[in-house]
């Protein structure tokens, strides 16, 4: 949490994706809190995640706002070939 001015606070949005060690697939999402959200996939509180547990992360992007990091889950999800997702995580590892 960043302070911005007097009282008013920024909280960053993050552009995540998980990975399940289960069977190698994507998900793709985005939050305020990284780390309670990878908690709660891997607790099997998220429906389309729960079969699939557990999950890692193999990459997050910081947003200023939710806006910005939706647009850029949307644009991710709009390529729908799971080589560019895997172009994407290696990149930022490396």
């Amino acid at each position: 949490m960043k302070k911005v001015t007097g009282l008013s606070y920024f909280m960053a949005y993050y552009l995540y994706i998980i990975q399940s060690e289960k069977d190698d697939s994507f998900y793709i999402g985005t939050t305020q809190n990284l780390k309670e959200r990878i908690l709660r996939h891997n607790q099997g509180q998220s429906k389309y995640t729960r079969t699939k547990r557990p999950w890692k992360l193999v990459f997050n992007e910081e947003h200023p706002d939710r806006s910005s990091a939706m647009k850029k889950e949307y644009a991710i999800k709009r390529q729908k070939r799971k080589d560019f997702i895997e172009s994407l995580v290696q990149l930022s590892s490396g």
